[in-house]
């Protein structure tokens, strides 16, 4: 199940980095994006919301 917040959903997905290593990212998005996948909310995270853009971000614990 997705994890949702204020009608954002959190999304994640693997990137390249320039090293060649591959990274999660988590997002949020209102619509659907480009790339990524509906993802539950990892463990050891919290849920933040930016007071200027009222945007959810995560935050480790």
């Amino acid at each position: 199940m997705a994890y949702k917040h204020e009608g954002y959903t959190l999304y994640s997905r693997e990137v390249e980095l320039k090293g060649g290593r591959m990274q999660r990212i988590y997002f949020f998005s209102k619509g659907e994006p480009k790339s990524g996948a509906p993802c539950d909310k990892p463990a050891g995270y919290m849920v933040g919301v930016n007071s200027r853009t009222k945007l959810p971000y995560l935050k480790k614990e």
